[in-house]
Formats: C-alpha cells, sequence, structure tokens
C-alpha cells in the first residue's frame, strides 16, 4: 500500500473518530488501532493530532464542495437544489441520530476548546451559507439572500440537534416538510411579483 493511500485511511479513520466521539477523545492510539498500523508508522504520517484535524477538515470541505457541485448538476431549479440541502437532514437520520450533525458537533466541540483550527472548521458552514445564498439570490431574492441562507442553516441545525437530543424521526420529518413548504411559499410569492 502506498504513502498516498496509507494517509488517505488514516483521514477517513480520523475524520470517522473525531466524528463518533470527538476530536479531543480520540487518540493517536484509537486512529493506529483502528487503520491497523503502529503509533510510529501514524508519526510517519502526521506529527500531530492537530496535523490529523487540519487534514480531515481539508477532505470535509473538498466532500462538501462536490456534493454542492453534485446538486448544481441533478437538480434543475434553486429551489430543488435548496431542498436537496433540506433533505439531508433525513438522508443523514441515522448519524444524526446517533452523533448530531458532523459539521455542527465538531464546530462546536472546537469552538468549547477555543481551538487554532475552529475557524477552519467553521469554513464548511461558510461553503453552504453562500451556496444557500446562490440559490436564494437565483430565486429572485437579492436583497435578503444572505439572511434567507442563515434562516436555512440555523433551523436545519436546530432541527439536527433537537431530532438527536430526543431520537425522534418523525419530528424531523415535520420539519423538513415545514421547510419544503416554506420554500415553496417564497417561490411563488417570487413567481407572482415578476
Amino acid at each position: 500500500m502506498g504513502h498516498g493511500e496509507k494517509r488517505h485511511q488514516i483521514i477517513e479513520a480520523a475524520d470517522n473518530l473525531f466524528y463518533r466521539q470527538g476530536f479531543e477523545h480520540t487518540s493517536f492510539a484509537d486512529i493506529s488501532t483502528l487503520v491497523n498500523i503502529s503509533r510510529g508508522n501514524l508519526y510517519h504520517h502526521f506529527k500531530t493530532k492537530d496535523d490529523i484535524l487540519d487534514a480531515v477538515i481539508k477532505v470535509r470541505l473538498d466532500r462538501t464542495q462536490q456534493m454542492l457541485t453534485d446538486w448544481e448538476e441533478q437538480a434543475a431549479t434553486p429551489e430543488d437544489r435548496i431542498k436537496c440541502y433540506i433533505n439531508i437532514l433525513l438522508t443523514n437520520w441515522p448519524m444524526i441520530r446517533d452523533y448530531g450533525c458532523p459539521v455542527g458537533t465538531l464546530c462546536t466541540e472546537l469552538a468549547k476548546l477555543n481551538h487554532a483550527s475552529k475557524a477552519e472548521a467553521n469554513k464548511v458552514f461558510t461553503l453552504f451559507r453562500v451556496w444557500l445564498k446562490a440559490q436564494f439570490t437565483q430565486l429572485g431574492y437579492t436583497q435578503n439572500a444572505d439572511s434567507l441562507a442563515m434562516h436555512v442553516l440555523s433551523w436545519s441545525q436546530g432541527v439536527a440537534t433537537l431530532g438527536n437530543a430526543f431520537d425522534d424521526l418523525q419530528y424531523v420529518r415535520q420539519e423538513v416538510k415545514k421547510m419544503e413548504d416554506w420554500l415553496d411559499d417564497l417561490s411563488v410569492r417570487t413567481k407572482q411579483s415578476r
């Protein structure tokens, strides 16, 4: 197995562990055990846990950008693309139920730790914010596109947090439907004003 492939395995394992048990509670030993390499070999690829965290954040940013690109290609209208974002709550429900939102949990933990990488981790939310703002702009809401994007972000984060806390898929489904209905109403109002 090549250096790049082993490094990729380490990053994937660390990403999984940081999500499931938290960055602070994940050790080099946890990562090396999951990847089935010695700690010395792990140090060969990454000198510190912070180096691994930086690599994990970069992978998450790349994955998020790819997901947004895929939604752009798959959905014909800005409304449909925003619905792709909203429905991620249902698509990822098994993980959200068990561990919360992967973006929200990491950002919250790094903020509590006042970790140097917290601003970098927040860039995943920024990708969503900028992308949602562009969708609302295309929908015709140029003046308040950013506030609408933040509204969708905060609504979905609240749903993920409460869905996780109460282990309540019915609540998540209900809120996803409310978000979609709200979006449909916005879309109708835009069409009527043209």
